[in-house]
């Protein structure tokens, strides 16, 4: 994962020692992986005076100061769900990022560890977003409530809630539409959506509001982020495309700017292609330290 970054992160700290050459193209080199230019350069202040402290002298040395560095940003969260209720997630994100698609792996993930899972088809602005959903849910032989194309998404979700509580179900996983006519219409809708599933007496703790993100997006992962954010307060990201040759900073810039948790991340085309986010793991890539 993240070959190309990675790649060039291995490359700058096995091919120089560590003088201002070193720093100045590991940091042209975060900056082009996304970390961004303020957080690239908090991370190399602190890399350069930890270094000195600590009388690094091989890449290993530097390697693992900069995962400790980077940790701090990275958060994770548990996948579990709350055994107090009835769990609902409302999955976000914009069209293309195969939101969709996720939601089909988290349904498949929660039902094979013995959940009941209904899903709720109310991205209705668009049609090809409900007959996908409808697909997925009868492959895995999984309960769907849908309604027409254009209908209210508020009344699929309450319809949703209706049926889940009567069929004592343990999670809701909600899609969501990722445009509509233009963004304020969206963010609305997504308010009206949230308002909906709080005020059916859903407990705070039972409800999250997860993100999907293609990891391949870079900084635009970011800026998703804070506008969805800024709509209804978001729970956690989860990662698409994971296996691909992306960047990774812009993950470390979502959890330092916004705090939210990587949860999930997918890792390939089958339904079992999805697992809990393995921070360690993340950032063993990130620095180069995975392959030894």
């Amino acid at each position: 994962m993240f070959n190309k970054f990675v790649e060039k992160l291995k490359n700058i700290f096995s091919s120089h020692k560590i003088d201002e050459a070193f720093f100045e193209e590991l940091e042209d080199t975060l900056i082009e992986g996304d970390l961004g230019a303020r957080l690239t350069d908090e991370v190399i202040q602190t890399l350069r005076k930890e270094a000195k402290e600590e009388k690094a002298s091989t890449v290993e040395d530097l390697q693992r100061i900069m995962k400790d560095l980077l940790s701090s940003y990275v958060k994770t969260s548990s996948v579990e769900l709350d055994p107090s209720g009835l769990n609902v997630f409302l999955i976000l994100g914009v069209n293309g990022v195969g939101k969709t698609t996720s939601i089909a792996k988290m349904a498949n993930y929660y039902t094979k560890r013995g959940k009941k899972v209904l899903l709720a088809a109310a991205d209705t602005f668009r049609a090809a977003a409900v007959d996908q959903l409808d697909i997925h849910a009868k492959r895995l032989n999984m309960r769907i409530v849908k309604q027409s194309t254009g209908s209210d998404p508020g009344a699929v979700v309450y319809d949703a809630l209706s049926s889940a509580i009567a069929q004592n179900d343990d999670l809701i996983l909600a899609d969501t539409a990722g445009r509509m006519h233009n963004k304020e219409n969206l963010m609305k809708e997504l308010q009206k959506i949230d308002k909906i599933i709080s005020n059916r007496g859903i407990k705070p703790e039972c409800y999250r509001k997860y993100l999907v993100i293609d990891a391949t997006t870079g900084q635009n992962g970011l800026s998703q982020a804070m506008l969805f954010n800024s709509a209804v307060k978001l729970d956690g990201v989860i990662l698409t495309k994971y296996d691909s040759a992306s960047k990774g900073g812009a993950l470390v810039q979502i959890g330092q700017a916004l705090g939210l948790p990587i949860v999930f991340v997918g890792t390939g085309e089958t339904y079992d292609d999805i697992h809990p986010f393995d921070k360690d793991e993340f950032l063993d890539a990130l620095v180069g330290l995975e392959e030894k």
